[in-house]
């Protein structure tokens, strides 16, 4: 028996990478699809399968997989806690009131939350902790990431998660250590800062590095993503599990077995 499918923002980028994987997989029935306010359904597609309204296209769904809008954060997490359907959720940007009606609705459905859900970054995600953890506490943190120009937020949900896991590392909080802008005269750099630099530009689908930096020695952890496929084969993986779990808030660490690792 395949686990059913709908999909939020059928029409952007990810939501057509995500309903060719669905429609490709064996283990996956799509069942749904969320078009947003004025987009039309697409020529040559079922419209059955089309819908405006967030509780239509989920209604036959056993999970949807959701990157849309932190503003469609909250009016998602309730029609999905109100009919039981699981939540692959891959939007970033999310704001602390945003975030908490998340964490709410995890009380009543399986939500899998992750800033990135390929398999390569979840692991460099281990990998950076890991790192963090055996460094001299003189060694220098920054985290680097690049993206498209059509990127709205910054720093990317992805490199929040790389500092958050150099700071669990270290066994500090990020928000206590973080420095996320530079300009002027500074100062010299705090021994326990943890650093961002963003790029945006082009096309650049997603490039993140995890820097150590000592004098005489430099660790470099970097993952470079080519395509979307690797975020859109991440979820579908995801949904795949989380649709069998109780109520609760995941992972992708959660998913991929990393957390003994």
């Amino acid at each position: 028996m395949t686990v059913r499918v709908a999909i939020a923002g059928g029409l952007g980028r990810m939501g057509q990478t995500l309903i060719d994987l669905v429609n490709e997989s064996a283990e996956l029935t799509l069942v749904g699809v969320t078009l947003a306010p004025g987009e039309a359904v697409p020529a040559k597609e079922d419209p059955s399968l089309y819908s405006h309204e967030i509780r239509t296209a989920i209604a036959d769904a056993d999970v949807l997989i959701d990157f849309t809008t932190p503003t469609a954060a909250e009016s998602h997490g309730a029609a999905l806690g109100d009919a039981g359907v699981a939540w692959v959720l891959g939007t970033t940007g999310l704001n602390a009131e945003q975030q908490a009606s998340v964490d709410a609705v995890s009380s009543r459905i399986a939500v899998c939350q992750a800033a990135n859900f390929s398999t390569g970054v979840n692991l460099m995600l281990r990998l950076v902790e890991l790192a963090a953890r055996a460094v001299d506490d003189d060694t220098d943190l920054e985290v680097i990431e690049a993206h498209h120009r059509h990127k709205v937020d910054a720093p990317s949900g992805t490199a929040l998660a790389i500092g958050k896991a150099m700071a669990a590392g270290r066994g500090v909080a990020l928000d206590d250590h973080a420095v996320f802008s530079r300009e002027g005269i500074t100062g010299a750099r705090p021994d326990s800062a943890i650093g961002f630099a963003t790029i945006r530009g082009g096309d650049i689908v997603g490039e993140h590095t995890a820097l150590y930096a000592s004098d005489g020695e430099r660790i470099e952890i970097t993952h470079k993503a080519g395509t979307r496929l690797a975020f859109a084969r991440g979820a579908c993986r995801a949904a795949t599990w989380v649709a069998a779990r109780p109520a609760g808030l995941y992972d992708m660490q959660d998913v991929l077995q990393l957390r003994d690792v």
